[in-house]
């Protein structure tokens, strides 16, 4: 039962969706759908005094937060994510004509806070616009061989919103050349050379970074000395048959994929001025 030890908020009640069939310790009743963890007593909510509450899904956050502020009585509902080994808010219980107070609330400004929310998308549609612009501006600052167009299609695929993405951590945001250059080496390996092929037959993805570490170098190189030709067929048949892969690049490209994810990439030097 370790798995039910109640997380602690700040303040409020808690009430646990249980994963397995539990009943309760005072009444006997269950299996419960809810249950309250009390100095180690599993109870059932009528046991616990919150028999009466209603439960609202979480979703809609001004219809939670105004029965919150509705109701007298409240308690948090959390159900614990094994994959996660965390636990996770699902709703609340709240009174239900709190509940039906808080519904008339949100009908009465639905039409208010549906412009605000349409106002809100726009702008954050024009900062994207605003943010992707100036990454591709750095793209090319930084690599002025990439083709404009490429420059913008490496930039909008690195800052989409809420991807994950390197554009989109705080390293990106802030336009670090590591950030910038660690979204560029991704564009290069996946469309400049054979990775996706060689993933694909079933080569490991180091022995495959280690691989095509060359061909992004060269790539990189031509693009920072301000030419924007690209590798040929030739270099994707030699990645794919494991040929051209030196000793040197093969250390580097192995331990690319750790180094992106802090946000930098010192495998990918630039080359020396002549």
């Amino acid at each position: 039962m370790a798995h039910l030890a109640t997380p602690c908020l700040r303040s409020g009640l808690l009430v646990i969706q249980p994963l397995r069939r539990r009943h309760c310790t005072e009444c006997g009743g269950g299996p419960l759908p809810l249950l309250v963890l009390e100095d180690e007593v599993l109870r059932c909510l009528d046991c616990a005094d919150l028999g009466h509450l209603v439960f609202l899904p979480r979703g809609d956050t001004a219809l939670t937060r105004r029965s919150r502020e509705e109701s007298s009585l409240s308690a948090v509902v959390v159900r614990f994510n094994r994959r996660k080994s965390r636990y996770e808010r699902q709703g609340i219980l709240v009174e239900e004509a709190a509940l039906a107070r808080a519904e008339e609330r949100c009908l009465a400004d639905a039409e208010a806070r549906r412009r605000r929310r349409v106002r809100d998308a726009r702008r954050r549609a024009a900062q994207d616009v605003r943010f992707t612009d100036a990454f591709a501006a750095e793209i090319r600052r930084l690599f002025p061989g990439c083709p404009a167009d490429r420059a913008r299609d490496i930039a909008t695929h690195a800052s989409v919103r809420g991807s994950g993405r390197v554009g989109r951590s705080a390293a990106g945001r802030a336009l670090s050349e590591g950030a910038v250059t660690s979204a560029v080496v991704a564009s290069v390996r996946h469309l400049d050379t054979a990775y996706d092929q060689l993933l694909m037959s079933g080569v490991p993805r180091h022995e495959a970074r280690r691989r095509i570490a060359p061909t992004v170098e060269t790539v990189l190189a031509a693009w920072r000395e301000g030419a924007g030709a690209g590798p040929g067929a030739g270099s994707r048949a030699e990645e794919a048959g494991g040929a051209g892969a030196g000793s040197v690049a093969g250390v580097a490209g192995e331990g690319e994929g750790k180094r992106e994810a802090e946000g930098e990439n010192p495998a990918i030097r630039p080359a020396p001025t002549p």
